[in-house]
């Protein structure tokens, strides 16, 4: 590992080891604000710290052994240290290897739960219903890997399916899993409404939109424009007997959101004010990319809703990620919630593109 990385990691252990010590200060105790802010930046450093206290352990058996091989004598105690530095070159090498990765530049959404946002795109019902069909793959996702789901809002189609559903998803590193879903995908089929049995091309978009705090976007009261009006769809028993929907305008952007599935007009408020701050923050992020000569293009796309990311092929069982160039003959398996395989290329994808540029940047 060379000077530079050793430099590196040795500012990440002092750090960690500082707040750990300021945790401990009892001056600190009563300060919420500083508490939470100093939790939360020992948990982004903990996994590097730990691994660079294990590499160094490490590097001490490593020169424990070598110590043994030239001083030592005695055959036996020669094959046994012997054993002892191979085994640490191994683990040495195996360390390097997390540790790059964990050295690699973070995305600062990485942590964060995520918002869902489907539509039904091209095709008709067929999109709505295959939109649809996202959602459940997502659901099934979500329950296998024990995250939670909470449906914002949703305009479900006379076909089946959806024409727009808006989710959440809670749980450990939502967004860093699930960012690369945002795009066009898209579905070949036998409609059902298809009396000739002929296979028709749908789309569906996907927006992934990390989660953001009131802090993180400041949206002021004089700014909105809230309306509530009757709800139209699944809502329980406030379905079309009261005006719990509520549709918030963000009038210096025009950003707008709206849920009507919460089971009140203050649960559909609070819903409805948290895609607002996500769209609001998706929108100025965008418009910094932009300005940005040095902005990143990813190899796995740019996730805007027009890109085409994945092929959908139920006649052959088969589905396609264009960005990865990855095909897997378990199309129903993977609507099944089956898609670790699949994210799992893409998120490696993103760490040797990561990798190659930083090597650029220091070559």
């Amino acid at each position: 590992m060379n000077k530079k990385t050793i430099e590196a990691l040795e500012v990440i252990l002092k750090r960690f080891q500082t707040i750990d010590l300021e945790l401990q200060k009892e001056e600190n105790l009563t300060d919420i604000k500083l508490m939470t802010e100093l939790n939360r930046e020992r948990a982004q450093l903990e996994e590097t710290a730990l691994k660079y206290v294990e590499y160094k352990r490490v590097q001490t058996d490593i020169s424990d052994a070598k110590e043994i091989l030239e001083a030592e004598k005695d055959a036996d105690m020669r094959e046994l240290a012997k054993a002892q530095l191979d085994e640490g070159h191994e683990q040495e090498e195996k360390i390097e290897e997390e540790l790059e990765l964990l050295l690699l530049p973070k995305d600062p959404n990485d942590d964060k739960n995520v918002i869902f946002e489907i539509r039904g795109a091209a095709g008709g019902d067929e999109a709505n219903i295959f939109a649809g069909d996202l959602f459940r793959m997502y659901s099934r996702y979500a329950e296998r890997t024990g995250w939670k789901i909470e449906v914002l809002d949703q305009n479900e189609s006379a076909a089946g399916g959806f024409s727009l559903i808006s989710f959440m998803l809670k749980g450990d590193k939502v967004y860093s899993k699930m960012k690369f879903e945002s795009g066009s995908h898209r579905v070949q089929r036998v409609p059902k409404t298809e009396s000739k049995g002929r296979i028709q091309t749908s789309t569906a978009t996907v927006a992934v939109l990390p989660e953001v705090s009131d802090v993180e976007v400041e949206i002021k009261s004089v700014d909105l424009r809230i309306d509530t009006y009757r709800s139209s769809g699944a809502g329980g028993q406030h379905v079309n007997t009261t005006d719990s929907a509520v549709r918030i305008t963000h009038i210096p952007t025009g950003v707008v959101a709206a849920s009507q599935d919460g089971r009140s007009q203050h649960d559909n408020k609070e819903k409805a004010m948290t895609m607002l701050r996500a769209r609001i923050y998706e929108a100025e992020l965008e418009k910094q990319q932009a300005e940005s000569a040095s902005m990143r293009k990813s190899a796995v796309g740019t996730g805007a809703r027009s890109e085409k990311i994945r092929t959908y092929n139920y006649a052959q069982n088969r589905v396609t990620d264009h960005r990865v160039n990855l095909t897997l003959n378990k199309l129903d398996q993977v609507m099944d919630g089956n898609i670790d395989e699949i994210l799992t290329e893409l998120v490696n994808n993103e760490q040797k593109e990561l990798i190659a540029q930083q090597i650029e940047s220091n070559s």
